[in-house]
């Protein structure tokens, strides 16, 4: 008997989104952009997302931890309803935190899309903040903080505006 999920026969993920269900629009909005990120391997980046990877008929905790295993980073994303009601998303982060807990492979980027204050171990990783920032600007600070998840420190920053008077 063969065992089939979404990920399957698909590349591996790179992205599982982390959420809890009051931020689900932050969710769909982070998924639809991860797509316009180049992977590791020139492909577009993929996210696994509840949404739309956990079909009526699966188990849904196999495929959390089939998930937490098999995607290359966890991005969960940070608002108070996360941070204080969901025991679901604590476990997610810290399984990736586990496995990098220095951050040098970047198993963990949280994306912070409302005024928190992550503490503890998750206080200590740095976070793509989009608190506050209009569309445009949220959109590109998530694209390139994700770039740089992927890339590391020595990736290509956005160019610097000219800092005098115009």
């Amino acid at each position: 008997m063969c065992e089939t999920t979404p990920s399957d026969n698909d590349a591996r993920p790179d992205f599982f989104i982390s959420f809890t269900k009051p931020d689900q629009e932050w969710a769909r909005w982070i998924v639809d952009l991860i797509k316009e990120v180049v992977n590791e391997d020139g492909q577009p980046c993929r996210a696994l997302y509840q949404e739309d990877d956990f079909v009526p008929g699966t188990n849904w905790i196999h495929l959390i931890d089939k998930g937490l295993r098999q995607c290359r980073r966890v991005l969960p994303i940070l608002s108070p309803a996360y941070l204080e009601d969901s025991q679901y998303g604590a476990a997610e982060w810290q399984a990736a935190w586990s496995k990098d807990p220095n951050g040098l492979l970047r198993h963990l980027v949280p994306v912070r899309v409302l005024s928190c204050q992550p503490a503890g171990l998750l206080g200590a990783i740095v976070h793509i903040d989009l608190v506050g920032l209009r569309k445009d600007a949220a959109r590109a600070a998530l694209l390139l903080g994700l770039d740089a998840a992927i890339r590391g420190p020595r990736r290509r920053r956005a160019a610097a505006p000219f800092p005098g008077p115009h």
